[in-house]
């Protein structure tokens, strides 16, 4: 682990950060980063975009000091878009090209030549940057409403690099990117100059760093190295660290043994002492002198096994302060009773159909912009048939379900079926675009969703405030220990959602899906692994993969969906096609 040097760009210095209700986000925490790239790791809720924010200077520390050593750029975990903005202007661009385009037409204000400057190649600048992000030059003109959300975050991020700041922060930045687009942002990093620190649970992003930084227990350690070198050594110095632990339990009983052995052995000689003194069978100046050599030789005695249990019981401390706290969440989803005969849902193009039955594991992959959140939406929001007895038609479908009833739509009538590979129904009338082809119908109205901007919690009311909205029939002592299962603990229930980290509110959200009363036939995740810390990755997958229910997932994590076992992975592509396809091993 490396300590602040002369090559450090940030320098942190006893820096500690507290909430408005008085919780602390960092306490004291002190350490540097240096000037190449370095990868920012920790679990959520350590306070890791908390400290990029403090570095951007977008918070204030509570106190402390940080020293940076040139202009520092932030992109933020949660990037906020004006979707009526330019392309232009998310770059940074606008008012230079504005400039240089008017003096093009013949505008001689002296403001305008102001407003260029020395960038006269402005234009060409921005269009490189976009080319670089693998984006369109053209894109300059068009509006942020027109990109989809990965491509947003890509010209965001170049815009970033074109203007060339000295130290640059990255809070999540795959997060929504598809393959290709992940691919570039990678490309981006490898040639990226100045200071770069990404905090991302992107392990393939992560391996492109020259240092792996964690924030762990308020406290900051730097590894020179990627993740995997970091990740090795970690999990070293842990095994080491509980074999330190289990020597040491071996030593405090030993030396524990030897003091209740010893203090037996004095026990036995006083008793023997103080029975020959009655006996008389030693004058008593003789017995007297005999008993004050045994009390100093019994209390040299108890301080010699005293101070080595006492030493055995602090290296047994001190060893057990190496190993983590390995609390993890504790996902136990519920049963919904799901036969392997029921039909889930049905979802499909202009040519085929797919049926989602019994409890089958199901993914939905593409490039960004293809439509697969308006899939999702459509199936969730849109016409269902055959609801459950458990919500009568009309009537309010519960938290996390869509209400009532409604015909099966254009395409797939009522009750229809359409096995996988089957030709879906043709549809009359005029030419339609290309996501309109796409048809998707549940077969049941107990659909938990989680959409992929967790922003359907009230950003001003506590944790337990919104869950309990949800939730109204669970008492709050039983509603705070479930919360407990999704390592929702003491105050941080009490906190306003909004200051919660990306990792957090996906918790919040996520005990909010599962305390829906019934448990939901079909859960529907899209992107759900943005903004979890790998521990928690871990415990999602396990989560589903044991679920008895259907399960539809978006993801541009080829690794987290080939960890689920699916049964079935469907791309879609831009002419709103799916195609059956198999993301290997």
């Amino acid at each position: 682990m490396s300590s602040p040097t002369l090559s450090s760009a940030v320098v942190l210095d006893r820096l500690t950060f507290r909430w408005p209700d008085g919780s602390t986000a960092l306490d004291a925490v002190s350490g540097a980063f240096g000037t190449g790239r370095t990868g920012l790791v920790g679990r959520n809720g350590s306070g890791k975009s908390t400290l990029l924010r403090l570095i951007a200077g977008d918070l204030a520390p509570t106190s402390g000091r940080i020293t940076a050593t040139g202009d520092v750029a932030y992109l933020p975990q949660r990037l906020t878009l004006d979707t009526h903005a330019r392309v232009a202007e998310l770059l940074g661009v606008a008012r230079a090209l504005d400039a240089v385009r008017a003096i093009a037409a013949g505008d001689v204000d002296p403001d305008r030549f102001d407003e260029v400057g020395d960038d006269w190649d402005v234009e060409a600048r921005a269009a490189a940057a976009l080319a670089e992000a693998g984006l369109d030059p053209t894109f300059l003109d068009r509006t942020v409403g027109e990109l989809s959300g990965g491509e947003a975050v890509l010209v965001a991020i170049a815009g970033i690099r074109a203007r060339r700041a000295p130290i640059t922060l990255l809070d999540e930045p795959t997060n929504n990117l598809d393959r290709e687009a992940r691919a570039r942002l990678g490309e981006m990093v490898q040639s990226w100059r100045g200071t770069l620190v990404v905090v991302s649970h992107d392990v393939a992003l992560l391996e492109l760093m020259d240092d792996t930084a964690e924030l762990y227990g308020h406290e900051l350690s730097v590894f020179g190295g990627p993740y995997s070198a970091w990740r090795a050594w970690l999990d070293a110095e842990q095994d080491a660290a509980r074999q330190a632990e289990k020597d040491a339990k071996q030593a405090f009983k030993k030396e524990k043994r030897q003091r209740i052995e010893a203090e037996l052995k004095l026990a036995t000689r006083s008793q023997m002492a103080k029975k020959a003194a009655e006996e008389k069978r030693v004058p008593k100046i003789i017995a007297n002198g005999r008993k004050m050599a045994a009390q100093v030789s019994a209390g040299r005695l108890r301080t010699e096994v005293a101070e080595k249990e006492g030493a055995a019981r602090s290296a047994l401390d001190e060893a057990g302060r190496r190993i983590r706290d390995e609390a993890t969440m504790k996902i136990e989803l519920p049963d919904p009773g799901v036969s392997r005969a029921r039909r889930i849902a049905t979802i499909g193009d202009a040519e085929r159909s797919w049926t989602i039955q019994g409890p089958e594991r199901v993914a939905l992959i593409g490039r960004n912009g293809v439509g697969k959140t308006t899939l999702l939406r459509r199936l969730v929001t849109g016409p269902h048939d055959e609801p459950g007895p458990e919500h009568a038609a009309g009537a309010d479908a519960g938290p996390g379900y869509p209400a009532g009833r409604a015909d099966a739509g254009p395409g797939y009538p009522a009750g229809a079926e359409h096995r996988a590979g089957e030709s879906a129904p043709a549809e009359a009338g005029s030419p339609v675009m290309a996501q309109d082809l796409l048809r998707c119908v549940a077969h049941t109205d107990r659909i938990g969703y989680l959409p992929q901007r967790i922003d359907g919690l009230d950003e001003h009311a506590t944790v337990v405030e919104n869950v309990a909205a949800r939730a109204p029939e669970i008492p709050d002592k039983e509603l705070r220990n479930r919360l407990a299962r999704f390592l929702i603990r003491g105050a941080a229930m009490d906190r306003e959602v909004g200051s919660l980290s990306g990792g957090e509110r996906f918790r919040v959200a996520l005990a909010t899906l599962l305390l829906a009363d019934p448990a939901p036939h079909l859960v529907v995740l899209d992107e759900p692994t943005n903004n979890l810390d790998l521990d928690t990755v871990d415990q999602v997958v396990q989560a589903l993969r044991a679920y008895r229910g259907a399960v539809l997932i978006v993801s541009h994590d080829d690794a987290f969906l080939r960890r689920l076992d699916l049964d079935l992975t469907l791309e879609l592509d831009a002419d709103g096609m799916l195609t059956e396809v198999d993301l290997g091993a």
